[in-house]
């Protein structure tokens, strides 16, 4: 075996490594719940490719109700679809900023998981609606409503993204965080009535599967958001409580539907994606009515009140939902962060 070789005066140190950086690696753990969390993750991984695709043939349903279908799980992909990357930019993030070994790995559990929703979008509309959401070409006017809605759906999504991409760097955890929760809170709240309401057992299990993740989701943001609330400051307050009326209007287009003076969005817009909504309410999809997805954003914003509150955070006014709380004023959509 060859002698070790000693410098004289001992070795020398390696050089600092300047910061943001993933180096040097640790695996520290501060919150064994996180850990446990992340351990379920691992035990509750599921395949979209195992789901019953056999039974979803286009040839049961009409060409409208198709069509609806589609139209739906394109809106739904302008959230789920930006999920992988999301929270795959906010596990490097998490990485750079040396937090402990459980967030990292809670965080590449919702990265998979949300890879897992994008494709069964991607499955949905592949069986039902070849092309979709944009690559065909619409032969009538219900047809040039759905592609041109979507069109103007996805340019908003990618004005967010934007926005994302630059608060990453610039807020906080708890900031982040809240968003995140509101996110997953939505999420949840969205898949709990669809799995209930849906006719087609492919959608049935589809949405009971994403449910759970989404509640395991939310999970790891309260243990996070526990862990990060004691002592912050009344500008972080503020910016939180901000952040909760962002995450209401931009999620509103999937739970609900989205408010008037903040997405750039054309006058037909609405009035054909209530028809559309529609088609994919009449085949059996699950979709709530006007009525109920009103008032389960109500139950869903009054669990996160509760949350907020608890810490001191004000909660921002929701007069769409008549929730009373703190006004807020216009919101820049580069001060959004996109999330599902």
């Amino acid at each position: 075996m060859a002698d070790l070789t000693i410098p004289e005066g001992g070795f020398w140190p390696a050089p600092e490594i300047p910061q943001p950086n993933i180096y040097p690696m640790e695996w520290r753990v501060e919150t064994e719940k996180l850990a446990a969390i992340y351990e379920k993750s691992k035990r509750m991984v599921w395949n979209p490719a195992d789901l019953p695709w056999d039974g979803l043939r286009a040839e049961d349903f009409t060409r409208e109700q198709r069509l609806g279908i589609m139209y739906w799980f394109a809106v739904l992909a302008n959230f789920d679809a930006s999920g992988p990357a999301v929270f795959a930019r906010a596990t490097i993030q998490a990485f750079e900023k040396h937090e402990e070994d459980p967030v990292r790995k809670c965080f590449f559990s919702i990265t998979r998981d949300e890879m897992n929703h994008e494709e069964c979008c991607q499955r949905t509309i592949a069986k039902l609606w070849p092309g979709g959401p944009l690559n065909w070409s619409p032969s009538d006017d219900l047809e040039r409503a759905a592609h041109n809605n979507i069109g103007w759906l996805y340019h908003n999504g990618g004005r967010y993204w934007n926005g994302y991409n630059a608060a990453v760097g610039k807020y906080s955890l708890p900031v982040l965080f809240t968003s995140f929760m509101m996110g997953e809170m939505a999420a949840s709240t969205l898949f709990r009535g669809m799995s209930s309401g849906t006719q087609h057992p492919v959608f049935g299990e589809m949405f009971q599967r994403i449910g759970r993740d989404e509640s395991r989701h939310l999970q790891i943001c309260m243990t996070i958001l526990e862990n990060e609330w004691p002592g912050l400051t009344d500008d972080v307050r503020t910016l939180i409580t901000r952040q909760l009326r962002a995450g209401f209007v931009f999620l509103s287009m999937i739970l609900w539907e989205p408010p008037e003076g903040f997405w750039e969005l054309p006058p037909y817009f609405l009035p054909n994606h209530r028809v559309l909504m529609d088609h994919a309410r009449q085949a059996g999809l699950g979709v709530l009515s006007y009525e109920e997805q009103a008032e389960n954003w109500r139950v869903a914003m009054a669990r996160v009140r509760a949350i907020v509150e608890r810490w001191g955070i004000a909660f921002p006014a929701i007069p769409e939902l008549d929730l009373e709380g703190v006004p807020v004023d216009f919101i820049d959509p580069e001060d959004i962060i996109p999330v599902f």
